[in-house]
């Protein structure tokens, strides 16, 4: 298992293709200025010893001389070990609503991103709670088991879209059958599942389903990301919107957040409904829910003594910078002799 320590260092990888836009304008201006000077057979026998390859390399371990200092700043870190700890804290499950109307930008940026902002935020205040991930349209599917892992529940939860899903629609119930999959039954642990959604219900019955899922002991936390107003939902190509989604009449289909059924469901299995537009309500709202949990022992496994990697990467970038001052430009002699590109010599 790794970590990144400073992520934001990777912005400095954006150097990397500056620095190549100005080598090629450079190398394009500097040899429309030769041929103006001198013909090519002139220019060789005015400069014999000059090598078309090595400037080109030097760059070349310039470039990733500098990638590779980015990548130092940024600190890899690798656990080396696994060790088992008690903890203390619930079960938490985030069901994620990816149906294509989280795709309505009646909320910055859009339903889906704030919905992951959400949880994102939610999961950096826990303590030593363990959560799953489930992704739901018109049918769920397990992303991410029960796990003290945060940092992988993170990474999936950024790689959920709503093309994940065939089956479009949104089946509430569906999510919440996936749930209680993830809760072990005989366990005296506190269970919660936290569904975060526009509110569409599609299929219908989620009460009935949520009422079941209480009676083992789950309570559910609903979050409505949206508004009433709503909004179209785009259509995009490379990340620029072409139309929207219009119905079989060919008007602009409105989807618009329906708060009711989210708060019913919660309300038949002993939670809270929270509107989620405003991240540190969500955030605040959520920690008090969990403290009135009882919290509960458990063992878990996780990566303990990371060490520092950024040394490789440093060392990497510093024998490259060496290389890259020592190394010549005009040709080798040894390689001279060699004429791989069968050169004659000049007359």
């Amino acid at each position: 298992m790794y970590i990144l320590e400073e992520e934001k260092f990777f912005w400095l990888l954006l150097i990397v293709p500056v620095l190549l836009l100005f080598y090629f304008l450079q190398l394009f201006w500097k040899r429309r200025k030769q041929k103006q000077f001198a013909k090519p057979a002139m220019l060789m026998q005015l400069s014999p010893d000059r090598s078309r390859f090595k400037p080109a390399l030097k760059f070349a371990f310039l470039l990733v001389a500098l990638g590779a200092m980015a990548f130092a700043l940024v600190n890899p870190k690798i656990g080396t070990k696994m060790e088992t700890v008690t903890r203390e804290g619930v079960d938490i499950v985030f069901a994620l609503d990816v149906s294509k109307s989280m795709e309505a930008e009646d909320v910055a940026p859009n339903r889906l991103e704030k919905s992951k902002q959400l949880v994102t935020q939610v999961i950096n205040n826990l303590g030593s709670d363990r959560i799953g991930l489930i992704g739901y349209a018109g049918s769920a599917f397990p992303q991410l088991p029960i796990t003290t892992d945060y940092a992988s529940a993170k990474m999936f939860l950024q790689s959920m879209n709503t093309d994940m899903v065939s089956s479009q629609g949104t089946a509430i119930k569906e999510a919440i059958k996936m749930a209680t999959t993830y809760f072990d039954e005989d366990s005296q642990t506190s269970k919660v599942l936290i569904i975060i959604s526009d509110g569409e219900d599609h299929e219908g019955d989620a009460l009935a389903v949520a009422r079941e899922a209480a009676e083992q002991g789950i309570r559910i936390f609903t979050i409505g990301v949206g508004t009433p107003k709503g909004g179209p939902i785009p259509i995009k190509r490379n990340g620029v919107i072409q139309s929207y989604k219009k119905d079989q009449n060919g008007e602009t289909v409105i989807t618009r957040m329906s708060d009711q059924t989210l708060k019913d469901i919660a309300d038949v299995a002993n939670g809270t409904y929270i509107q989620g537009n405003v991240t540190s309500e969500v955030t605040g709202e959520v920690a008090e829910f969990l403290q009135t949990l009882d919290q509960t022992e458990f063992e878990a496994k996780q990566f303990a003594d990371y060490q520092s990697q950024f040394q490789w990467f440093l060392g990497l970038a510093i024998l490259l910078l060496l290389a890259d001052i020592f190394m010549l430009e005009r040709k080798t002699a040894w390689v001279k002799k060699l004429n791989l590109f069968n050169e004659r010599g000049s007359k």
